[in-house]
């Protein structure tokens, strides 16, 4: 079985984490942009940021044989500095055409203030005139109110809803959420969020359309194989295994493909791994280690976490 991990701040993760992913069958992943556990105090370490997470963590996916996608935008957090926030959506439409740009992201609200209202529907307007997906980061804090005003303000920005990931959502926002139209994101934390369980609960009652699984990993307590984690205990739940590839495989490459970048040949028939290759003069190998060489593509794996 192959997975998607549609959520996976991979900037802030270690090569273990790259090879452990590959090893449980995540082929693909999305980095979507977001802040880094402090402040960003001027512009110009966030253009470094974002060319980061479309260039050498692309790169360094690739040398794990997975196939690395990012999102671009201006964080719900720091659009409360309304300098910074200016600064950036100036640099935006730059990085979103880049290569390997699936989507907006992720952007929405945190405090529900409003200078976020107001860099959240600019960015809204940015996706709709580039027909790029919207990845709709929804606050931790007053989680209902703000994933319900999240879709009021995408649909008064005239933005289909079929082209809006909502993530982080929990049972008190899942029906709401699926019941107007949009994809549905679930983002697996150890103990916070939604845990795996929970998360198989609610596959047993709404079933697998336009609910898409990721494990959202960070520079928190986090766990990057949270996606794949919760396939094999969906499975083992009784879950069909159509139902557990819609979530953990299928739906996010359905919502993120829309962008045009993101093709399931692109892992289906990848380059052959070479970790002696560099990128901007940079390896990932240290101490002398032997660097992986595959003379064609890398090989898939099935499911192997135990």
């Amino acid at each position: 079985m192959m997975f998607i991990d549609p959520h996976a701040h991979m900037i802030s993760r270690t090569t273990d984490d790259y090879e452990a992913m590959a090893a449980a069958g995540v082929v693909a992943l999305i980095e979507p942009a977001f802040w880094l556990g402090q402040p960003r105090t001027f512009v110009g370490t966030y253009v470094d940021y974002l060319s980061t997470i479309v260039g050498w963590e692309r790169f360094r996916a690739g040398q794990f044989g997975i196939r690395h996608y990012c999102t671009v935008g201006l964080n719900s957090k720091e659009a409360n500095n309304e300098e910074l926030a200016e600064g950036v959506m100036e640099w935006l439409p730059r990085f979103a055409l880049k290569e390997g740009v699936v989507a907006i992201g992720e952007i929405g609200y945190d405090e529900q203030t409003p200078l976020e209202d107001k860099y959240f529907r600019l960015q809204l307007k940015l996706a709709k005139e580039l027909h790029l997906p919207v990845m709709v980061h929804t606050p931790h804090r007053d989680k209902k109110r703000g994933t319900s005003r999240s879709m009021d303000v995408c649909e008064e920005m005239g933005v289909d809803p079929s082209m809006v990931v909502i993530d982080h959502n929990n049972e008190e926002t899942v029906a709401e959420t699926l019941q107007r139209g949009y994809w549905a994101g679930f983002s697996i934390y150890p103990s916070t969020k939604m845990g795996n369980a929970r998360m198989v609960e609610i596959l047993k009652r709404y079933g697998a359309e336009r609910i898409i699984v990721d494990s959202a990993c960070d520079w928190g307590i986090s766990d990057p194989l949270g996606v794949a984690k919760t396939a094999k205990l969906a499975l083992e739940s009784g879950i069909a295994p159509e139902t557990v590839e819609r979530v953990c495989y299928r739906n996010a490459l359905e919502a993120y493909g829309q962008s045009g970048q993101m093709k399931e040949a692109d892992w289906l028939d990848p380059p052959a791994i070479d970790q002696r290759t560099l990128y901007e003069g940079n390896s990932i190998l240290r101490g002398g280690r032997d660097p992986v060489i595959e003379e064609s593509g890398a090989k898939r794996r099935g499911l192997l976490i135990e």
